[in-house]
């Protein structure tokens, strides 16, 4: 049987034996949804390639650690997050400004000058698009937490646990979060 057949939980085991091969398969099947992830935090394309491998690398060498392989895509995905906001939080204190939300600026404002929208998924794209780059202007615990709320699916317990806030703060802020992000959102579409 091929490596590209197997589940992951046989993959896994594959990889707690050092075999390669199952940890590329394995970082073939990730790799892209940890990208996004890590990007959504740092905002940094380079940066968040970086974390994505450091992560990877971390979790293939401490899979000893894992008590049920089932779980591997979300302890992976935790392992991501944890790493991308300790790299937000240790670059924000150096008050760096990402070369990407620089190249940004420029794509938008580029893609402002294309004509308009042919038909309604173009129009739902561009909606989708929209909420996305209204997120990245948030604060960025508002912005962090709403991430982790609404796009990687976490409960407030679990973001109140990565973020380090108490439970009822991370409500708090979510809900603030939302708050900005809908009056944001009105002023825009209006």
């Amino acid at each position: 049987m091929t490596l590209t057949k197997q589940n992951t939980e046989q993959l896994v085991a594959l990889c707690a034996t050092g075999n390669q091969s199952a940890q590329m398969e394995i970082y073939n099947r990730y790799y892209k949804a940890m990208y996004n992830t890590s990007l959504r935090i740092v905002k940094n394309s380079f940066e968040a390639e970086d974390i994505m491998q450091d992560s990877f690398l971390k979790a293939f060498t401490k899979l000893e650690t894992l008590k049920d392989t089932s779980t591997f895509g979300p302890w992976l995905k935790r392992i991501v997050i944890n790493n991308s906001i300790y790299h937000f939080n240790k670059n924000n204190k150096k008050n760096e400004v990402s070369f990407d939300s620089v190249l940004y600026k420029v794509e938008d404002e580029t893609n402002n000058e294309t004509n308009g929208i042919n038909n309604s998924y173009d129009l739902l794209s561009l909606k989708a698009q929209q909420i996305l780059k209204t997120i990245k202007t948030l604060k960025d615990n508002y912005r962090i937490a709403l991430t982790l709320n609404l796009i990687e699916g976490y409960d407030s317990e679990e973001i109140s646990e990565i973020m380090n806030i108490t439970n009822a703060n991370c409500r708090t802020t979510i809900s603030r979060a939302k708050d900005s992000l809908r009056k944001k959102l009105e002023k825009e579409f209006a």
